[in-house]
This record gives structure tokens, C-alpha cells and sequence, in this order.
């Protein structure tokens, strides 16, 4: 049998084949357009870009599909450099890697990271707009309209949202990294397997007549295990020898002593070094220390750095300094903190007279006992002294420490993330370099599993408070800090 001829009629009619395309061609039921609805707002969310792609403009569908698989990838990046390469991530970002030469190229990294996620959020905003124009929400049942258009702008909320809120903890990443790190000193390896840090706090607040250090102390971090020893100095030590280096050296090689001057009477404690370098120099202790302000640092600052390594004997080439006056910001911030007080403790300036009582001056009282305080209390729990000693203070304050630390917890800190980095910018001041950042991230969280160490040089501590034993308090700090190695017996 032959073939039909062209036009010929052959019997039969060939099937219709009809594309099946419910969400790009609905048949235009109210019940089907409902359905349809739905499922483009749910798609959007899931994968934006997918509605576009589905039932709309496939080219913004591609531009949102291509940016989405984009994040994901970098967010699953992010996360195995978190787990598998911490250090490098966070060199990465914050620019560690950089060197010195070029450090204002540092905030570059989180200042694109900042640009995707809001330019991201941007085009949340723009595909779900589109999304619901593809719903057309007129031709959907009356009682879901206003259910798939309340859907669409939570969903947006909670997403886009998000993307803004990580582009906003970034921004606050990048400006706190530039605030506290904006002057810092040269990078310098470990002195002796250890990192050495010089912990200063002073109180600028109202009814401080000077900004003499309250706190002094050193931290040191074993550069391998990231173990820490505190050691604590009493901010009245006297005589306080300096390095044979340190141009302090040749003013006092005896030690610190106090000054006659009317104009600039001080005793001899290492609290006075503020005194003595900058407020009785002519040109603030500039000459002394003239690269101090170029590293992010201060005359008065070295110059206690000296006097901490001359009692110390141990290099101290860093310093973070504690503005008391915001202290009480930080605390509140990470919520408060939880301290056993051991007696009762006045609040307050102090009395008008020697010998006037706590209750006639104090303006409020600590309580003995287990207590979880705010900001302002805490501070005076750090200050207080008029009913105890400076070494009960001492104490004290390394308990608060201790405190803190325990608070900075990741999800503590994420929590309040934008309170923490503000009071952090408000009361911190530091030489520490930018680039040694990832590396002392990456000691503190080894040193959370380890005990800490603390070395208070007081008269509890075997330490005469009027003459102190100098080369005593070194052989104990460098017992602390390099145990000798047990020999066996016999």
C-alpha cells in the first residue's frame, strides 16, 4: 500500500498534545489560581528565583537562582573554613593578611561581604514584588488573598530581614575592627613562648580627679597551648625598677621615687607613671616615648610597660587599656554577670573625712552573698575600697574578670553583638596589631579549656607592700610561667 499523498485523507485524526503547565499557563479557576498562589510565595522563599522561573520572567529567574546558589555556596564555604580552617577565615576577613604597608585595604573584605548581603535583601525585595504580581492575587479566592499577601511579606521579613541583619553585624564588625584597631603597634613573635599583655583600667567618670591606673596588670599567653597567667600589681607598688633600655632608666635608676614639684607632688607607686611622664613634662612625655602615638599608644603607657617589665622580668610588648567610665556598658551588654560577694560593700566616692562613716556616705550597699549584678554595680564592686584594702580590691577586680570572661560566650556575644562592639569601642584602647587578631582568637579558644593562673603580688602573696623584693617576684613569675621539670626520684 502506498503512502498518502500530501493533503490526502487518511482515515484517521491524530491526538491533540496538550502542554500541562499549571503554574506558567493555569487554566484560570479561582480555585486553581488559589493553589497556584500559594505555591509561587512558597517557592520564593524557598528558592528565590525559582518562581520567576517557573512562572514568569525566566531571565530574572536565572539572575535569582544563580545569585541564590551563589550564598548558599559562600555560606557553605564559611562554614567548613569555621570548622576545618577558623584561623585562616577570620585572617581572611578581617584582613590580617594584609601587610602593614597597605592596612587601609583591611576593611575591604567585610566591606564587600557587607555589599553582597544588602545587594541580596535588595533582590529578595524585587522577586517577591514580582512574585506577587505573578499570583494575581485578584483572580484568587477572597478569603486567601489576604493570607497569601500577608505570607509573601512575613516570608520577605524573615529572610530578607536576616541578609540585613547580618550585612548590619558586619558593618559593626568592620567599624569596632577600625575603632579599637585603627593605631596599633608592629607585629612582634612571642618573648620566651609567650604573648605579654599589659591590662590597664582607669576611671575618666565623674568625681575622678585624674586618669591614675586603677588596675594594673599583666596577662601572659603561652603561644602554643594558649594557657594564661594573670599576674596582678598593685597599683601603690613602690620603687618600681625599669629596664636598663627604657629611657625611664636614666631618670630613675634606682627606681621610681616621688616627684617634689608643688605643681606635681606623687608618690612613688606605678599608679603615678601617668603623673610622671606626661603631667610634669613640658611636652607630655613626647621625647621619652616619640613613637607612642604613631603605634597607637601613649608615653604614660610605655612607661608603665617598663615599670611592669622591670618588676616582671619578662618582655611586655602590648598593652589594651580599660576605660572604667563604659565599663559598666560592657557588663550590661552581656547581660550581667554572677558574683559570690564575700562582705558587704559601701557604693560611693568615698567619706569627707577620715574616719566618717560607710553609712554616712555611701549612696548604696553591696550585699554579701551570691549576686547577679547590672553594670553599675559591678563597677563598684571593682572599685570600692574605703571599708577593705587595695588588695581585697585586687582581688575583687580578678574576679570580675573572670566573671566577664565566662560571659563571652558565641551565642551570648551574637546575642547582644551590637551592644557588646559599641561598649567595647566606648573602653577600649589598644597597640595590639590587626594581624595577630586571628591568632589570639584562636589562643582564647584554646585557653577556655584550660585553668587559669593568677599571681597576685600582695602581702598574702609573701610580697612586702613597702619593700618589695624585686628579684623574689621575677624567679615567681618565671616559676609560673616555665615550671621546672619534675626529675625523678632517687
Amino acid at each position: 500500500m502506498s503512502p498518502p499523498r500530501p493533503g490526502e485523507a487518511t482515515g484517521y485524526s491524530a491526538p491533540h498534545v496538550v502542554e500541562k503547565k499549571p503554574l506558567r499557563h493555569p487554566d484560570g479557576t479561582r480555585e486553581t489560581m488559589t493553589r497556584r498562589g500559594w505555591w509561587l510565595v512558597i517557592l520564593n522563599f524557598l528558592l528565590p528565583g525559582s518562581a520567576q522561573a517557573v512562572a514568569g520572567n525566566r531571565r530574572l529567574g536565572k539572575v535569582g537562582l544563580g545569585a541564590t546558589l551563589a550564598m548558599w555556596a559562600l555560606a557553605i564555604l564559611n562554614l567548613v573554613a569555621l570548622l576545618l580552617w577558623r584561623t585562616a577565615l577570620v585572617s581572611f576577613y578581617t584582613g590580617a593578611w594584609i601587610p602593614d604597608p597597605l592596612s587601609w585595604f583591611r576593611p575591604v573584605p567585610l566591606l564587600l561581604l557587607q555589599g553582597l548581603l544588602i545587594a541580596y535583601a535588595v533582590l529578595w525585595v524585587v522577586l517577591t514584588i514580582d512574585t506577587l504580581r505573578l499570583v494575581r492575587l485578584v483572580r484568587t479566592g477572597p478569603g486567601a488573598r489576604f493570607g497569601i499577601a500577608g505570607l509573601s511579606v512575613a516570608l520577605l521579613v524573615v529572610a530578607g530581614g536576616g541578609a540585613v541583619s547580618a550585612s548590619q553585624y558586619v558593618g559593626t564588625t568592620r567599624d569596632t575592627l577600625g575603632a579599637v584597631f585603627g593605631q596599633s603597634g608592629p607585629s612582634v613573635p612571642p618573648s620566651d613562648g609567650y604573648y605579654n599583655v599589659l591590662l590597664l583600667g582607669a576611671d575618666s567618670g565623674a568625681g575622678r580627679d585624674s586618669m591614675r591606673f586603677d588596675s594594673i596588670s599583666v596577662v601572659s599567653v603561652n603561644a602554643d597551648t594558649g594557657a594564661v597567667t594573670i599576674t596582678g600589681i598593685p597599683r601603690d607598688m613602690p620603687h618600681a625598677p625599669f629596664p636598663e633600655d627604657s629611657p625611664m632608666h636614666a631618670a630613675y635608676p634606682e627606681g621610681l621615687t616621688g616627684h617634689d614639684s608643688p605643681t606635681c607632688a606623687w608618690g612613688s607607686g606605678i599608679n603615678q607613671l601617668m603623673n610622671a611622664v606626661e603631667v610634669c613634662s613640658d611636652d607630655r612625655g613626647a621625647s621619652l616615648y616619640p613613637d607612642a602615638a604613631a603605634n597607637g599608644s601613649r608615653p604614660a603607657v610605655e612607661a608603665t610597660k617598663d615599670a611592669a617589665e622591670g618588676i616582671l622580668g619578662i618582655e611586655i610588648p602590648y598593652y589594651v587599656f580599660l576605660d572604667m567610665k563604659g565599663f559598666a556598658d560592657l557588663v550590661d551588654a552581656l547581660g550581667g554577670v554572677d558574683i559570690t560577694v564575700e562582705q558587704r560593700l559601701p557604693k560611693g566616692g568615698g567619706p569627707s573625712y577620715q574616719g566618717q562613716p560607710a553609712e554616712d556616705w555611701a549612696i548604696g550597699w553591696i550585699e554579701a552573698g551570691p549576686q547577679h549584678m547590672d553594670g553599675d554595680t559591678a563597677q563598684w564592686y571593682a572599685r570600692s575600697r574605703y571599708t577593705t584594702n587595695d588588695w581585697d580590691r585586687m582581688k575583687r577586680q580578678r574576679q570580675l574578670q573572670e566573671a566577664i570572661l565566662q560571659q563571652f560566650t558565641p551565642a551570648n556575644v551574637l546575642t547582644h553583638f551590637n551592644a557588646v562592639a559599641a561598649a567595647g569601642v566606648d573602653i577600649v584602647q589598644t597597640d595590639l596589631p590587626q594581624s595577630l587578631l586571628p591568632y589570639f582568637l584562636e589562643l582564647a579558644m584554646k585557653s577556655k579549656e584550660l585553668p587559669l593562673t593568677k599571681i597576685e603580688l600582695t602581702p598574702e602573696g609573701g610580697i612586702d607592700d613597702q619593700q618589695p623584693d624585686f628579684a623574689y617576684i621575677r624567679d615567681l613569675v618565671r616559676n609560673a610561667l616555665h615550671p621546672p621539670t619534675p626529675t625523678p626520684e632517687g
